[in-house]
């Protein structure tokens, strides 16, 4: 099937064609504006047979500006080929009974039902992984609330909280080493962009996080999530390294 004029199935529900588009293959005489107008007489209504919009046709008839241009319902495009009453003209409405058949198949219609289902799982997994983020950090801030059980660990947690980087520094490493390495141990997991204890330390005391406002590109308030190391877990962090036998600076000058 040749293409007399193209077919926008952007639209999703149904396709359309640009009535410029369609002007000109009808090989109208009059400016489009005017011949777009008469034929609305005909009882042609916006948000039902046709959409206002603005297509930039190029440099070399319209010095490249946007355009005021309409998307038509196929139907309301055979009507118009068929009010010209010219030989053209039904030409392009026998093309777009064709276009009509094609995508009214049922194998264009399964198609259509399979994309939208595909969309609809995407959708659905993309907010699933969103969910399990903020569940994951709500349980561990949960967790991080219980009241602790020995005053031990009520004067640890009138310390002062610690990152991961600056836990990092004292062993000569980087951040991203200490968290991977932590990692490797079965410490901790990434969730998204932050670092969460894994269940059997969550609830430790090890780690506290925050929650630090500010300000994107787009200049709307934003909101990110850290992790922070209380003393215990700098205690934690210090024995489980002894363990591999890797030491803090000041114990390897010592």
């Amino acid at each position: 099937m040749d293409e007399l004029v193209k077919i926008n199935y952007s639209g999703g529900d149904r396709p359309t064609v640009s009535g410029r588009e369609l002007h000109q293959a009808l090989q109208i005489g009059t400016k489009y504006a005017d011949w777009f107008k008469r034929m609305c007489d005909y009882g042609f209504a916006e948000g039902i047979d046709f959409t206002t919009c603005f297509s930039n046709l190029g440099s070399e008839m319209h010095g490249g500006q946007n355009k005021v241009d309409h998307q038509l319902t196929i139907n309301m495009a055979k009507e118009l080929c068929m009010i010209q009453r010219s030989d053209i003209g039904k030409r392009v409405r026998q093309y777009f009974l064709q276009v009509e058949a094609a995508w009214n198949s049922p194998d264009a219609i399964m198609a259509r039902a399979l994309q939208f289902a595909n969309d609809r799982l995407a959708l659905l997994t993309r907010q699933n992984t969103e969910l399990t983020g903020t569940i994951a950090v709500q349980s561990q801030q949960i967790a991080e609330l219980r009241p602790k059980a020995s005053y031990y660990d009520l004067v640890l947690n009138c310390k002062d909280l610690i990152s991961t980087s600056a836990i990092a520094k004292d062993y000569g490493k980087s951040a991203v080493w200490m968290n991977r390495w932590l990692h490797e141990k079965g410490v901790q997991f990434k969730q998204g962009d932050i670092w969460l204890l894994y269940q059997r330390y969550a609830e430790k005391g090890y780690t506290s996080t925050k929650t630090h406002s500010y300000f994107g590109t787009d200049g709307e308030p934003h909101t990110k999530v850290h992790t922070y190391w209380t003393q215990k877990g700098r205690l934690f962090i210090y024995g489980l390294m002894k363990e591999d036998g890797i030491l803090p600076l000041i114990e390897k000058g010592a």
